[in-house]
């Protein structure tokens, strides 16, 4: 039934990408894709520290409940990432530590949510990444409905099930499938170019010359 199901996912980001990804800037990633994609603001690191980066298993559920998102950490894989539309509503917190505690033993790699959380104090203890849009000590609903492995999308940025997602203190990214190996190749090597950048800041050899240039070619009034 349409928005009460859960589907197979059919394809998914290799576990040798996502490891590769997970030693770059969630920042670097998102330059690399034009700056044109993003999560929203609202969803923070909860975690004690560490990136995370993993093909999606995703959940689309009624604000409020809470079934689906179990279901979904049953059926994951070692190294998924759950992503969690619900709305972004604050009002009921979807997961605490028990559920957590039950990602960590299937060694799902990480949790992102669009909507609150609970137990926040244990969160800030553990190292399993956990995103999210707020805190809630008020708990939720096992009714559904929700569907598992469709299409879903969070502040505009849609995840398709077996998406490479990561995050860092910055926030979290999708990839999509069919562009990760180019998206990890221009990051790599943006990287690679800022890491020369920062040398070059530290030597006192960086040129600023650009900045002037841009002015120039602007036409700032600049007062002599």
């Amino acid at each position: 039934m349409l928005g009460f199901r859960i589907l197979k996912r059919r394809r998914q980001v290799d576990s040798s990408l996502a490891a590769r990804f997970r030693g770059l800037p969630v920042a670097n990633v998102s330059d690399s894709m034009s700056r044109m994609t993003a999560g929203g603001a609202a969803l923070r690191p909860l975690h004690r520290g560490g990136a995370m980066a993993g093909p999606a298993i995703t959940v689309k559920t009624r604000p409020g409940d809470n079934l689906m998102i179990h279901k979904a950490l049953d059926i994951a894989n070692p190294g998924d990432v759950v992503v969690v539309d619900a709305g972004g509503d604050l009002t009921n917190s979807l997961i605490g530590e028990l559920m957590i505690a039950h990602a960590q033993t299937r060694g799902i790699a990480g949790i992102v949510l669009h909507g609150a959380v609970r137990d926040a104090a244990w969160i800030r203890e553990n190292d399993l990444p956990i995103f999210a849009a707020g805190i809630s000590h008020r708990g939720p609903y096992k009714d559904g409905p929700g569907e598992i492995n469709v299409p879903i999308s969070i502040e505009g940025m849609v995840i398709e099930p077996g998406d490479l997602v990561i995050g860092d203190d910055d926030g979290i990214l999708c990839v999509p499938f069919d562009h990760a190996d180019a998206i990890y190749e221009a990051a790599r090597k943006k990287h690679e170019a800022e890491e020369r950048k920062m040398l070059a800041i530290k030597e006192g050899k960086d040129d600023r010359s650009w900045i002037d240039a841009t002015l120039a070619r602007l036409e700032c009034a600049i007062e002599a």
